[in-house]
């Protein structure tokens, strides 16, 4: 992803981080899905190769070979609309859909959780109840579960507000109403980038809740919900993930290659969580971030279950709020 540099509680290491997109990658397990390998052809004989772009590539000339592309919903931060979405998402439609395994338009969207900042944001939620308790305002895992849904529900608003009035040339992935979000794959973008929680485990435990919270909103309304970082990255934010989280199982999108032979070869690499696949693979060649897909047959759909709203069993424990960790940050996104 292109994000902008902006201050962050969590510190960005210099060799595992994204910088304009190009993050190192982790450890290796080959995923079960069907490869493809570097130079093959689509079986179309057209393209293979996707892209992501967002409010970066604003009035730029986008490619006309795309297989398919990933299109950013926010300006940069969790609570920011790229101005360009409208236009980007036509251009989207337009892909050829090359590969199977890859919509030809999808979405991603920002992620943070600013709840050792929250006297610096306007957007931290003050009530709630769900899996972790009740949300008090407080720096708690059922507060910062209550922010993802918050982000969440906003970006959908955002994605039927801007794409309801667009007129993508192929009406099968038109977004008019909610019907059209059924199915439609959104990607979590987690980068250390952003804004999060850095006081060690209960900071991971809150960081987690509020990705869960947008995974349990957009798997509501029909979404297709999938995670991008690097391993690196995903350890600082995250760390490991309970089987119980709604997180586990999600499938991968890989940064930190510099050429199509690296992403080739990070389709290899640890999904972020257990249960899922490395899927996709990003790489930046002339300054533009390219998408390689690690998987040639079409996936099937996860299940959309409504987000639990009640406590979690004993192998989740619903631990008391942390306390909050002084700022590291002059300000904060979110």
């Amino acid at each position: 992803m292109r994000s902008i540099l902006r201050t962050a509680v969590v510190a960005v290491a210099a060799l595992g981080t994204t910088v304009l997109g190009t993050p190192a990658a982790g450890a290796a397990e080959e995923p079960t899905a069907e490869r493809r390998s570097a130079t093959a052809p689509s079986p179309t004989g057209q393209s293979p190769v996707g892209y992501d772009v967002s409010h970066p590539q604003c009035g730029q000339t986008l490619p006309d070979d795309a297989a398919f592309a990933v299109i950013g919903v926010n300006g940069g931060i969790a609570t920011t609309e790229n101005p360009c979405l409208a236009d980007q998402w036509e251009w989207a439609n337009d892909s050829s859909g090359a590969v199977p395994a890859q919509p030809r338009a999808q979405l991603y969207v920002n992620t943070a959780n600013p709840g050792e900042v929250r006297g610096q944001v306007t957007t931290w939620p003050r009530l709630g109840v769900n899996r972790y308790g009740v949300c008090d305002g407080d720096n708690s895992a059922a507060c910062s579960y209550e922010y993802g849904v918050d982000r969440a529900e906003n970006d959908v608003r955002i994605v039927l507000d801007t794409l309801g009035e667009a007129s993508p040339g192929a009406g099968d992935i038109a977004v008019d109403s909610r019907a059209d979000l059924v199915g439609l794959r959104w990607w979590l973008d987690v980068e250390t980038m952003n804004t999060w929680q850095s006081d060690g485990a209960a900071a991971q435990r809150n960081n987690r809740a509020t990705l869960e919270g947008m995974t349990d909103h957009l798997e509501s309304v029909g979404g297709r919900v999938g995670l991008y970082s690097t391993g690196y990255q995903w350890g600082e934010i995250v760390g490991e993930v309970p089987s119980w989280s709604s997180l586990h199982g999600l499938d991968s999108w890989l940064a930190g290659a510099r050429s199509l032979s690296g992403a080739v070869a990070n389709c290899s690499d640890d999904p972020l969580v257990g249960g899922g696949r490395v899927i996709m693979t990003q790489y930046v060649e002339d300054d533009l971030d390219h998408d390689h897909s690690c998987v040639a047959a079409a996936l099937s759909a996860p299940s959309t279950a409504a987000p639990s709203t009640t406590a979690p069993s004993t192998t989740a424990p619903a631990a008391p709020a942390p306390t909050s960790a002084a700022a590291t940050s002059a300000g904060a996104s979110g």
